[in-house]
């Protein structure tokens, strides 16, 4: 039976680009999703859909459905200066703040002595990915989990508190 939308799917995986481990949640906490949210990445969901629990199985993930191609023009060299007190290593991986005022990532592609070259591309992008994939559960989402599109397993409790909302007896005011 197919996994649907708006299913809260639990899926333990590996995650390879060639023959080098680039993420893996093997012996953690499991991912849990809800499943046509895009909430993973798509060739990953698009390669799953048919798989039941317990299942086990290997997914070929191409760029485009991935973290897209690499986009040579995605760099940008910024003065040396703007890195003062930064040890910078090719490859590192920096983050700051993107026009849209939120988080970017970008990676040291180059370092010269007036100017760094840093590329805007996700690390992943223009690779293929091996996905080794089990599938831990697959359930119906409640009504809230579809309304908010939030697996129950991934809620942060509002105060943080005992899980109970906080109250007397929980140690928090």
């Amino acid at each position: 039976m197919a996994i649907e939308a708006n299913q809260i799917v639990s899926i333990e995986y590996e995650v390879k680009d060639g023959d080098k481990v680039v993420d893996s949640n093997v012996g953690g906490a499991p991912l849990v999703f809800m499943f046509g949210k895009g909430q993973i990445i798509p060739g990953l969901e698009n390669g799953i859909v048919n798989m039941a629990i317990g299942e086990k199985g290997n997914v070929l993930v191409k760029p485009a459905d991935a973290y897209g191609d690499y986009n040579a023009e995605a760099t940008q060299e910024v003065p040396a200066d703007q890195f003062a007190g930064i040890d910078l290593e090719l490859g590192m991986t920096l983050y700051g703040q993107a026009e849209d005022g939120g988080t970017t990532q970008v990676t040291v592609k180059e370092i010269g002595a007036e100017s760094i070259t840093i590329d805007f591309n996700h690390p992943l992008a223009g690779k293929e990915l091996m996905f080794s994939v089990t599938i831990n559960n697959v359930r119906d989402a409640s009504a809230e989990e579809v309304m908010t599109g939030v697996p129950a397993e991934n809620k942060q409790d509002d105060d943080g508190c005992c899980g109970t909302g906080g109250g007397s007896g929980c140690g928090c005011h």
